[in-house]
C-alpha cells in the first residue's frame, strides 16, 4: 500500500524530524541522565511527569536495522512478560507469511533528541485487549547511551560491547553484550543475498502506533505511546535467507522462544520517527490519522 505523503512533504518532515537532534543537547542530557539515575525511583517517576518538554522529538534509527523473529515455543512463560490487558497475537514480518506467535530483536544504531548511540531490544508482539490495537511490547533492551523506561527509571550505558555496523564486504554485523545481564547478541549476515519484500502492514505500520513496556521495563502507571512516521517507510524491507544469517549466540528472551530466527528483516535506509520523550497517550489510531499528522507536520515545518 503505498502513501499519500508526497515528496516534499516527506522531505519536510525527514528536514523537521532530524533539526530536533542536537549532539550537543545529547551530551548535555547525558551528563542529568546519569545525575537523575541516582535519585529515587518514585522521585525519578515524579520529575518525569513534571517535565515540560517539545510536543515531539526526533528519533532517527540509522540505516541497516536488522530484526530476528523468534517463533515462542513457551507462550505461559512469554505472557508473564506481558503488562496487564494484552495477548499474545500471531503475525509475520514479511506480507503473506505465516503467522506465529512470536519474539522479535531488533539491533539498530539511533540519533534522538536525547539519546545517541546503539541498541538491542527484545519485543513481544501483543494485542492490546482494551483497544483492538496490535502492540510492540518492549521487555528487555541494552544499551551503549543512556535509557529511560518506566519500570526502572533513567540509566547510563549497559553494556560492555555495542556494535551494530556494516563491512565493506556487505554484511551487517551485530555484537551487542550487556554488563549487567547475561544478555548478548553476536551475527553476521550479507546484505547481497537479501531481496526486498513487502512488510506486514499490521506489524510494522498498526503496531508503531501502539508500543508498551513488559517485563523489568514495566510500571504499572506507564501507558502505551506511538510514533509518527510515513508509513511509506514501512512498505517494503531486505528478506535476508535464513542459510545466510549467522547468529553465534544470542540469549535474549532464551527461556521461551524457539533457538533460530524463522525470518530475518533489515531496513536499508534510515527512519524517522517523531514521538514524546516519556511514554504518553497517542490519539493516531490508524494509518489515515498517522499520514494526517505526517503532513501537518510537513505544513508547520515551511
Amino acid at each position: 500500500m503505498g502513501s499519500r505523503i508526497g515528496s516534499s512533504e516527506l522531505q519536510r518532515f525527514i528536514t523537521h524530524t532530524e533539526g530536533t537532534i542536537s549532539p550537543k543537547g545529547v551530551a548535555a542530557l547525558y551528563g542529568r541522565a546519569e545525575m537523575l539515575a541516582r535519585l529515587p525511583l518514585g522521585l525519578q517517576r515524579r520529575i518525569v511527569s513534571h517535565a515540560r518538554s517539545e510536543d515531539y522529538m526526533g528519533f532517527v534509527v540509522e540505516p541497516y536495522c536488522t530484526f530476528l523473529a523468534y517463533e515462542i515455543r513457551d507462550e505461559v512463560a512469554a505472557t508473564r512478560l506481558l503488562p496487564p490487558g494484552y495477548r499474545l497475537i500471531p503475525t509475520a514480518m514479511f506480507a503473506d507469511d505465516e503467522p506465529r506467535a512470536c519474539a522479535i530483536l531488533g539491533a539498530f544504531n539511533v540519533h534522538a533528541s536525547v539519546f545517541w548511540g546503539a541498541r538491542v531490544e527484545l519485543y513481544l508482539i501483543a494485542e492490546d485487549t482494551r483497544t483492538g490495537m496490535l502492540t510492540w511490547v518492549i521487555c528487555d533492551y541494552e544499551s551503549n547511551t543512556i535509557n529511560y523506561d518506566p519500570g526502572q527509571g533513567f540509566s547510563a550505558s549497559t553494556t560492555d560491547r555495542a556494535v551494530v555496523t556494516t563491512s565493506h564486504a556487505g554484511e551487517v554485523i551485530v555484537d551487542v553484550r550487556s554488563r549487567q545481564r547475561p544478555n548478548a547478541l553476536t551475527m553476521a549476515a550479507p546484505l547481497a543475498t537479501g531481496a526486498m519484500r513487502p512488510l506486514d502492514q499490521r506489524l510494522w505500520v498498526d503496531g508503531n502506533l501502539s508500543v508498551d513496556y513488559g517485563g523489568r521495563l514495566e510500571h504499572a502507571d506507564s501507558v502505551p505511546f506511538g510514533l509518527v512516521f510515513d508509513p511509506g517507510e514501512m512498505t517494503r524491507a531486505l528478506e535476508l535467507p535464513l542459510e545466510t544469517v549467522e547468529v553465534e549466540r544470542n540469549t535474549f528472551g532464551a527461556d521461551f522462544r524457539a533457538d533460530a530466527p524463522f525470518s530475518v528483516a533489515c531496513f536499508p535506509y534510515a527512519q524517522h520517527f517523531l514521538t514524546t520523550s516519556y511514554p504518553r497517550a497517542s490519539p493516531i489510531r490508524d494509518r489515515r490519522s498517522l499520514e494526517d499528522a505526517v503532513r501537518s507536520l510537513a505544513a508547520e515545518a515551511r
